[in-house]
């Protein structure tokens, strides 16, 4: 089990996460989210022990997660951390980077192992080319299937996703995180997609001005969104009285007291996202068809 005690780290003398504690078991998948600053990067970095923590603790198991003042070499051997700057040798194959840190004594086990990792990161036609002749997304694909070679531990993902194209990333996506799951390696993930988060974390941890908003299930937090945050990260949302109501949770009615006026029409696909007013307040809705603008309608809670 990871366990992080009342964390507090900064650069300088502004604190980036303070009094910060949880906890993730073995196995399980853990999706770290905040806006750009609440601290998700520096988290994974602290947990990989790329920084000294001056106050509270971090332990996987019986070991304490120490950074370069303890650690001539940073890091541990059970844990591997991808950020967004891959750090892959450019001048050898694909096939060659992944193989990096695997034994040479099995040739044969070593080469159906590539073979294995490429097949979950889809790369088995790049074998054979050279990194530095690869895509953004490609080479990111590399560097996940590096860092799960020796299947470690705990497995540190920080914006796993970001350089794929739409193309690739749902397969990706459910071949990486469905392997980690078999393989019983605890995955902590920073991201801003919800398509991270929904179908494949265990637990969600919302970041907000260096301290933890909320920690629970993907499935409790996107059911009752205790905060604008929360609901923000999921879906379209409106402040409704005091409640928080997702667009997709108002219908169109004959008659309420919800009486808007449509500015906007935008197609997502199945349904249209329909932008309206109402007492001065912008209003989000989903509805099967466009509707012209300045149209009224009334709406009512599902």
């Amino acid at each position: 089990m990871l366990n992080v005690k009342n964390i507090t780290f900064g650069y300088d003398k502004t604190n980036v996460l303070y009094d910060v504690s949880f906890s993730v078991s073995q196995g399980e998948h853990l999706s770290v989210i905040g806006e750009s600053g609440s601290g998700k990067s520096t988290l994974l970095k602290l947990l990989y022990g790329e920084h000294d923590l001056k106050e509270g603790q971090i332990l996987w198991n019986e070991n304490i997660i120490l950074g370069p003042s303890y650690n001539l070499v940073v890091g541990y051997d059970f844990i591997k951390y991808v950020s967004q700057e891959f750090d892959l040798m450019p001048f050898i194959s694909v096939e060659e980077n992944v193989g990096k840190f695997l034994s040479n004594f099995f040739p044969n086990e070593k080469k159906n192992r590539i073979n294995e990792l490429l097949e979950v990161v889809e790369l088995e036609d790049f074998a054979k080319i050279k990194v530095k002749n690869l895509s953004g997304g490609q080479k990111q694909r590399v560097a996940l299937a590096r860092a799960i070679a020796k299947d470690p531990e705990i497995i540190l993902l920080d914006e796993p996703f970001s350089h794929i194209d739409n193309f690739k990333k749902q397969s990706l996506r459910r071949k990486l995180f469905k392997y980690l799951k078999e393989k019983k390696i605890t995955c902590i993930v920073a991201t801003h997609d919800k398509g991270d988060v929904l179908g494949y974390a265990d637990s969600m941890l919302v970041l907000h001005e260096s301290k933890i908003e909320a920690h629970d299930s993907p499935e409790k937090l996107f059911t009752n969104p205790k905060t604008p945050l929360v609901a923000s990260f999921f879906d379209e949302f409106n402040l409704i009285g005091d409640k928080i109501i997702y667009a997709h949770q108002l219908r169109v009615v004959d008659k309420s007291k919800i009486e808007v006026v449509v500015k906007q029409s935008y197609f997502k696909g199945q349904h249209y996202l329909i932008e309206s007013v109402f007492n001065n307040q912008i209003i989000f809705f989903e509805y099967s068809n466009v509707l012209s603008v300045n149209t009224k309608v009334c709406l009512d809670f599902k």
